[in-house]
């Protein structure tokens, strides 16, 4: 029989299940996804760090793990609660189970606890920590958060960006889920190279601008604006990723010295920081946006976008910067989802526009982006 585990909260909730994958106990933030596939991606997003992942579709692992289902070289999530966990999967592309893919990483898996229960609690309650475990009692659980510091007072970025900048050179692989896509302007594109600074980027972003023909360089979170504007680029792309953004306005320093010298477009965690460097404000979300079926409103055309997002923090539409402008709205509670600038080349959205898993709507977004930077080339 499977080793029992436990879910406890902060609050003192428990959720009772088996274990999966590692027998360990982990602690972190515990927030929920919406997304029916996905769970590879979702595992291995950077902006999921620190934080233990409740799948609300109620079958996991159905279609096992496969090479083409990475966002980055490793798992970042802390844990993983789920509804039931299939141990047969049944795929062509498969090369392991779920269970050994957390088994082999360390990563402990809980499963057969309610997860509908567990994200009506987190809906109305809002998000907190909690611990994993198999070998702790209640009590001792609730001691050891006590002393685990908070998802919000934790820098994770620096966890996850690369040390070293590099070029991607590997673009091309593992795009077969990618469709054929191209600029309206044709090869104008293939002059374009592209700085993406690192704050937790996913591997569909470096693909997507390898699909488009640019010339990529991934660059630390911590490199300065001086450095990155010896690249002589074209453009300048700011990663999502993890963390606080209030925790991280050393970067927004940087971001502001690059705003107006190059194109830029941000991503999640980067369209939060623009607006940081341009002096809006950034909250907490009761519960965030995690999923690949949130609808939002292109604000210049009228059309609606099923996105893919994954997010806790977003900007006060209320608090916008200098020259600021907002270009997409959230149609479930109104949140903002998109700025651009009315006088410079900046542009950003706050939903996952590389989408992986999701729909791909929202490919338009890096076209905008790579003709801003072939004006600015050309």
């Amino acid at each position: 029989m499977p080793k029992r585990a436990a879910l406890i909260l902060e609050d003192g909730r428990v959720f009772e299940g088996s274990c999966f994958g590692a027998v360990a106990t982990a602690c972190g933030e515990v927030v929920f996804d919406t997304g029916m596939t996905g769970y590879q991606e979702m595992l291995t997003d950077p902006s999921f760090a620190g934080q233990i992942l409740v799948c609300t579709y109620p079958l996991i692992g159905n279609y096992g793990i496969s090479e083409s289902g990475f966002e980055s070289g490793q798992v970042h999530v802390r844990g993983l609660a789920v509804r039931e966990y299939c141990s047969r999967p049944s795929h062509h592309q498969s090369t392991g189970t779920l269970h050994q893919f957390l088994l082999a990483r360390g990563i402990p898996g809980i499963s057969g606890l309610d997860t509908r229960a567990l994200t009506r609690h987190l809906r109305s309650a809002g998000v907190m920590m909690a611990v994993l475990t198999s070998d702790m009692t209640v009590d001792e659980a609730l001691r050891k958060l006590v002393t685990t510091p908070a998802y919000d007072a934790t820098d994770f970025v620096r966890r996850v960006s690369t040390e070293r900048a590099y070029d991607w050179n590997s673009g091309e692989t593992h795009t077969a889920s990618l469709p054929s896509f191209s600029l309206h302007g044709g090869s104008a594109t293939a002059q374009s190279r592209i700085v993406v600074i690192d704050y937790g980027v996913k591997h569909s972003i470096l693909r997507i601008l390898s699909r488009l023909a640019c010339r990529t360089t991934v660059v630390p979170c911590v490199a300065s604006a001086e450095d990155i504007l010896a690249l002589n680029s074209d453009g300048i792309v700011l990663s999502p990723g993890p963390s606080n953004p209030e925790l991280l306005d050393d970067m927004a320093v940087t971001v502001r010295r690059l705003i107006g010298r190059k194109p830029l477009m941000g991503i999640c965690l980067g369209h939060q920081l623009i607006g940081r460097a341009l002096g809006a404000r950034t909250f907490k979300l009761k519960f965030g946006h995690r999923g690949g079926n949130h609808p939002v409103k292109d604000l210049a055309t009228g059309r609606v976008y099923i996105t893919s997002q994954n997010h806790g923090y977003a900007i006060d539409g209320e608090a916008l910067g200098e020259g600021l402008k907002v270009s997409h709205v959230n149609l479930n509670d109104g949140t903002v989802e998109g700025l651009h600038h009315r006088d410079l080349p900046v542009l950003s959205v706050q939903y996952h526009c590389e989408a992986a898993p999701g729909p791909l709507d929202s490919m338009y977004l890096f076209e905008r982006f790579l003709e801003m930077a072939g004006d600015r080339s050309g």
